[in-house]
């Protein structure tokens, strides 16, 4: 069986998506063959697999699995990719609305397509520690401040706390910021890659989040965030510990589309 897809690319963050719109090609039993897809040797490389299918409550739904093969939670930076897929496909136009892991997203998409910007949901609670935050993006994220990120072990280091026996049961990404004068920048270790990525978008939004109450800001705020892959933008309200009108935004591309053998 030969299923087509699509491969996109936002900051580096790369991913391999499947149209279900006019057939359904996998299922959530198909672990394995989204792990072989997603290997870097073996398969077309991937830090994840998105499906996208119709919706009656928005404009499509959007599933998401880890280069692990399993059902992941919402990704940034790839509900971003699956914008830009859809408005290449010519289903939707400026703007969109889409249903993932943690419910209805909004989305505004660039007359080129390759601007996007995703509205994430609203972020209340917020646990600190000393020296790291601990919030939920749309998934969860370990955040900490480091003086030199170009001395940093990030894949040791990030293992260490992800298998911690805090969140060994059900992981966590961790995050890793420096301060610069320009923009925070960031590297981050992923569960379910098991590895450091380029960048990630609900670990960029937790950064953002993050820098704000560690540096008391209020109201409406506008914070850089460069990643290893590029550079991202988030938009959001903080009041009273409460983050509102959050927004991912930054660009995805198509690298290019081809057609997935499937041994039966």
């Amino acid at each position: 069986m030969n299923i087509p897809f699509f491969k996109y690319q936002g900051t580096g963050n790369d991913f391999v998506i499947i149209d279900h719109f006019e057939k359904p090609w996998l299922h959530d039993a198909d672990e394995v063959l989204i792990k072989h897809w997603c290997d870097r040797k073996f398969g077309v490389g991937a830090d994840g697999l998105m499906i996208l299918q119709p919706s009656t409550d928005a404009d499509f739904r959007l599933d998401y699995y880890n280069a692990d093969g399993k059902k992941g939670s919402l990704c940034g930076n790839g509900s971003r990719c699956a914008v830009s897929c859809m408005h290449h496909l010519g289903r939707v136009q400026d703007t969109c609305r889409f249903v993932a892991y943690d419910g209805l997203h909004e989305a505004r998409i660039s007359p080129d397509g390759r601007n996007i910007e995703v509205h994430m949901a609203d972020v209340k609670n917020v646990e600190s520690g000393r020296g790291f935050y601990l919030l939920d993006t749309g998934s969860p994220h370990y955040v900490t401040h480091v003086e030199d990120l170009s001395d940093l072990d990030v894949v040791d280091v990030g293992k260490k706390i992800r298998y911690s026996e805090q969140f060994r049961e059900t992981g966590v990404n961790v995050n890793f910021v420096e301060n610069s004068k320009e923009a925070l920048e960031v590297r981050t270790y992923e569960r379910g890659v098991e590895d450091e990525t380029l960048s990630c978008g609900t670990g960029v939004t937790a950064v953002a989040l993050a820098h704000a109450l560690r540096a008391e800001l209020k109201g409406d705020q506008t914070q850089t965030v460069q990643t290893l892959g590029g550079t991202l933008t988030v938009k959001f309200h903080l009041h009273d510990g409460h983050f509102s009108n959050v927004w991912l935004c930054g660009p995805a591309e198509l690298v290019f589309e081809g057609v997935l053998s499937w041994e039966l």
